[in-house]
């Protein structure tokens, strides 16, 4: 299960939590998605990028804006166009 909060996201299955992604407010408009973690036992199996397009939906209808300083926010969202008008700035490489 994802459960979608203000500043994290979490999957969770048989109560324990085995994914995050953190995205703390910068200002009112804007957080920062700076963190993604998926146990290594789900690893490979998708559950990230249900995470992140989880919160990218849930960020887009409170018309946030996102900075990514988080690496594997960084190419996701390279690879979805859909939600690229969202982002303010970019980290370098």
């Amino acid at each position: 299960m994802i459960e979608v909060n203000e500043n994290k996201t979490t999957y969770i299955k048989e109560n324990q939590i085995l994914g995050e992604i953190d995205y703390p407010k910068v200002d009112e408009n804007t957080v920062n998605i700076s963190h993604t973690y998926v146990d290594p036992s789900l690893r490979g199996q998708g559950v990230a990028d249900k995470m992140m397009e989880s919160v990218f939906k849930y960020l887009n209808n409170k018309n946030q804006k996102v900075i990514c300083t988080c690496s594997y926010a960084i190419k996701w969202l390279e690879k979805h166009p859909e939600y690229q008008d969202m982002e303010v700035a970019k980290k370098e490489k």
